[in-house]
């Protein structure tokens, strides 16, 4: 069975016109399921009964089952998500002043083996479809009555080892006839895939692309991020310059800082030096424990001088606000379960 979430407008005013139908009844739909996010099609009033039967038969709402669902004393939401495959991945909700952000993941499991991540060690399944990931986002929006505000793609799996389905699900999201969430609003990050961030720029997506960093030299990196072996930094440097000269977005370069590791002060020197003159920003993230993780979260003091010498030496930094660490909800902490 088809997952009806997985098309776009457009894709969808298609796949009506093959079932002998209007394309305007794709507009209708789209409206049901993004606006009035209904959970049947028998919900959709305005459509006619055989046209109900009809998408009953070729398609599936996809609608996720909360395993559970906690809430940490900050307020943060971590959400266990049922895929309906016997797999479960995580979603975690956080309050800002500005607005409601989820964290979506765009994977089941993940193959970058990133030393810092509670994915690490576990075996990836396969990428969610861009449905999928819509899913997520419309799952939390029926839970708690309200609207998202922002979406960053920083939870399970690498978004651009998922390409195709993480621009799909954008443009689904994005669309002022659907969920209409502004581009700027949402956040690809990615360990540093360089051709998918070449191919990023052709997308004409105002997103912002946020680059996981976390080090300065390729010895480092790469013990930390194995990734870097495939793309060390001075091919994702360019590739993040190149970026920037082709679409005049700025990018936030993420920098979890672990004890005496990447903390230290000619660390912070490195970083002016890698950085100096490009449009970005620095999100210094302190590092979260986690289960079997050999890195631990730098000092308080460090990391205010870390942010410190950035900030006097031209390089924009700011310190990532701690949410949601006590549900294992903070950066790095989600995982993949198996039902």
């Amino acid at each position: 069975m088809k997952k009806i979430k997985d098309f776009t407008l457009e894709e969808l005013k298609e796949e009506l016109k093959a079932l002998g139908e209007k394309p305007f009844r794709a507009e209708q739909i789209f409206h049901w399921i993004y606006v009035e996010k209904v959970k049947s099609f028998d919900e959709m009033t305005n459509l006619s009964i055989s046209l109900r039967e009809k998408l009953e038969q070729e398609y599936t709402l996809s609608n996720f089952n909360i395993i559970k669902k906690q809430e940490s004393q900050d307020g943060t939401k971590k959400y266990l998500f049922d895929v309906l495959d016997g797999n479960a991945i995580e979603t975690v909700l956080m309050e800002y002043h500005h607005g409601k952000t989820i964290c979506v993941s765009s994977q089941i499991g993940c193959k970058m083996g990133c030393k810092f991540c509670a994915s690490t060690g576990i075996a990836f399944v396969r990428s969610l479809t861009a449905g999928e990931i819509v899913e997520q986002i419309i799952a939390v929006e029926q839970d708690i009555q309200d609207k998202i505000s922002n979406i960053v793609f920083m939870g399970i799996g690498e978004p651009l080892d998922n390409y195709e389905n993480v621009i799909k699900a954008i443009r689904i999201l994005n669309h002022s006839k659907g969920l209409n969430i502004g581009a700027r609003h949402i956040s690809v990050s990615t360990s540093g895939l360089v051709p998918k961030i070449y191919d990023l720029v052709k997308e004409n997506i105002p997103c912002t692309l946020s680059i996981s960093l976390h080090a300065t030299n390729n010895e480092k990196r790469s013990s930390m991020m194995p990734v870097n072996n495939a793309y060390p930094i001075e091919e994702l440097i360019q590739a993040c310059k190149d970026y920037i000269a082709a679409t005049n977005r700025r990018i936030s370069f993420e920098y979890a800082l672990a004890k005496d590791n990447n903390d230290n002060l000619e660390d912070a020197k490195a970083l002016v030096k890698l950085l100096k003159g490009m449009l970005c920003h620095v999100n210094l993230i302190p590092i979260n424990k986690i289960e079997n993780g050999s890195f631990t979260k730098s000092t308080n003091e460090n990391i205010i001088k870390f942010r410190d010498y950035l900030n006097d030496h031209g390089i924009v930094a700011t310190i990532r606000r701690e949410l949601g660490s006590d549900i294992d909800a903070a950066c790095g902490q989600l995982r993949r379960k198996n039902l």
